[in-house]
C-alpha cells in the first residue's frame, strides 16, 4: 500500500492470507432491533470487526485488497436489518449457483466501496492483473438473461455488491466481479479514492445519464441533501453541466461548503423551520407552497426542471409540487422513510413525471469515474475512521451527523497515502480537501 517500487510480480507474489478482518453483522443477531423505531436503532451495537474466511476466487473475479472503503446509507439499512434483513439477499442469491453459494454465510461482510490493489484474478480476467490500482463500482451482474444487455442496471439478476452480496469492500480483502473495477484517480489518496464510486455513480446517472432525469443547460435542479454524499456529487455534476442548482441543506455549515462549491441558490431548511407534514398521517400542502415561492424568489420564478429526491417519505409531497409542469421528479432512494404520498393532480394535470433510479450500470459509473480522474468532480471526503471504529461512523451517518462522505482507513497505514500524481493534486488540492478542511 505505501511503495511506489512494488511491480506486479511483487504482488502476485505475495501469500493470500486465509482470513482477513472485516465489518459485519451477524444472522443471529437479525432480530436485535425488533420492535423499534428506526431512528431508536444503533448501528455501532449491530457491526462487528471480526476475522473470516477467505473465500475462494470464481471465474471472472478480482480478489482486491482493501486500502480504504466508506460509509454509505445502504451500510445504515444493513446495519438496522430494515426495510429486510440482507441475510435474505445472501440467501436467495446463494441459490442461484455454485459460485454463488459462498455468499450464504452466517455473517455479511458489509461495503459498498473500495479502493485498493489488485492481489489475484479469476479465469477468464484479462484487463486487470495484480498490482493494479483500482477503485471498485457496486454493480454486481450475470447477464445471462437479455434484459440487461441494454442497460445492465435491468438485468433480473442484478446487485449491489456489499447490501446484496457478501464479501464487501469494509475490509482488508474483498471479492469483486472484474468489471466492477476502474482505474483509481491517480492524484488522490486512498481514502479520498473510496468514497466516490457509489454516490459519485449514483448521482452521475440520476442527473446526467439518459437512463436518468437528462439534465440539460440551464436546468433549474433541486437538490435535497446538498450537503450529503449524494447531493455533494450532485451539486458538482450540475454546475459542471451548466444546470442551476438550488441546494437544500440542514445547516449553516452544509450552506456554506455548497457556495464555496459554486452553489449560489441554498435553502436552509432548519433556519426555515419547513414542516411538510403535520402529524404522522398528514401533509401540510401550505408547507410545499411555502417551499415554492422560496425556490421562485432565488430563482427569480422559475420552478425546478429536475428534483433530485432520496429523502423519500418526508419530502416526496413537496418535490412532486414544486417541480415545474413538464418536469421530471428522479428518485434512488428513501432514507425517510419508503411509504411515499403525494396529491397525483399535481403530477398528471402538469405532465410531470417520476423516474426511478437505482445505482448506474458499468457504463455510467466508468463515465462518472473519469470525471474523478480529470479532476473535474472532487471527493467529498470530510471524515476518515478506522476499520474499528466503522460501526460508530456508521451511527452517526444514520443521525444525520456527517457532512459529505466518511472514509474508512483497511490496510492504508494511515490517511495521505496512495498519491502517484502530485502535479496535478497540488493545482485541486483546495477542492479536493473542502468538506475535509471545513468539517
Amino acid at each position: 500500500m505505501v511503495s511506489d517500487a512494488a511491480s506486479h510480480e511483487d504482488f502476485a507474489a505475495l501469500a493470500v492470507p486465509d482470513h482477513y478482518r472485516g465489518c459485519l453483522v451477524r444472522e443471529d443477531e437479525s432480530a436485535m432491533f425488533e420492535g423499534m423505531a428506526s431512528r431508536d436503532k444503533d448501528p455501532s451495537k449491530s457491526l462487528h470487526v471480526e476475522d473470516v474466511a477467505t473465500p475462494q476466487l470464481g471465474p471472472g473475479e478480482a480478489l482486491v485488497a482493501v486500502a480504504a472503503s466508506a460509509i454509505n446509507f445502504n451500510t445504515v439499512w444493513s446495519a438496522l436489518f430494515e426495510p429486510v434483513s440482507t441475510f435474505k439477499f445472501l440467501k436467495r442469491y446463494g441459490r442461484t449457483s455454485e459460485w454463488a453459494a459462498r455468499h450464504d454465510q452466517p455473517y455479511h461482510v458489509l461495503g459498498s466501496d473500495l479502493s485498493g490493489v489488485v492481489l489475484r484474478t479469476g479465469p477468464g480476467v484479462t484487463r486487470w492483473r495484480p498490482g493494479d490500482k483500482v477503485v471498485g463500482h457496486c454493480l454486481s451482474v450475470e447477464l445471462e438473461s437479455p434484459d440487461g444487455h441494454n442497460d445492465t442496471m435491468l438485468d433480473p439478476e442484478q446487485r449491489i455488491w456489499g447490501y446484496e452480496t457478501n464479501f464487501g469492500g469494509l475490509a482488508q480483502l474483498a471479492i469483486v466481479k472484474a468489471n466492477q473495477l476502474m482505474p483509481k484517480p491517480r492524484h488522490l489518496t486512498w481514502e479520498e479514492a473510496a468514497c466516490s464510486g457509489l454516490v459519485n455513480s449514483t448521482a452521475y446517472r440520476q442527473l446526467v445519464s439518459r437512463n436518468g432525469a437528462g439534465m440539460k443547460q440551464g436546468d433549474v435542479v433541486l437538490i435535497w441533501g446538498a450537503g450529503g454524499g449524494l447531493g455533494s456529487y450532485a451539486t458538482q455534476l450540475a454546475l459542471n453541466g451548466g444546470a442551476i442548482p438550488v441546494c437544500v441543506v440542514s445547516n449553516d455549515a452544509k450552506a456554506q461548503i455548497v457556495r464555496d462549491m459554486g452553489a449560489e441558490l441554498v435553502i436552509n431548511r432548519a433556519e426555515e423551520d419547513y414542516a411538510f407534514w403535520t402529524d404522522d398521517d398528514r401533509q401540510n400542502p401550505a408547507e410545499w407552497k411555502r417551499f415554492g415561492a422560496r425556490i421562485r424568489e432565488l430563482t427569480g420564478g422559475e420552478d425546478p426542471d429536475i428534483v433530485l429526491e432520496h429523502p423519500g417519505r418526508t419530502t416526496f409531497g413537496a418535490s412532486v409540487f414544486v417541480t415545474r409542469r413538464g418536469g421530471t421528479i428522479v428518485t434512488c432512494a428513501s432514507t425517510s422513510g419508503y411509504q411515499h404520498e403525494y396529491d397525483n393532480r399535481y403530477l398528471w394535470m402538469n405532465l410531470k413525471r417520476i423516474v426511478g433510479t437505482h445505482f448506474a450500470n458499468y457504463r455510467e459509473a466508468w463515465e462518472a469515474n473519469r470525471l474523478i480522474c480529470k479532476g473535474l468532480v472532487h471527493p467529498t471526503l470530510s471524515t476518515v475512521v478506522g476499520l474499528d471504529d466503522a460501526g460508530a461512523a456508521t451511527a452517526a451517518v444514520h443521525r444525520n451527523e456527517h457532512t459529505g462522505k466518511v472514509g474508512v482507513l483497511c490496510l492504508s497505514p494511515g490517511e495521505g497515502f496512495g498519491v502517484e500524481d502530485h502535479e496535478t493534486r497540488a493545482r485541486l488540492l483546495p477542492e479536493i480537501t473542502r468538506f475535509a478542511v471545513q468539517c
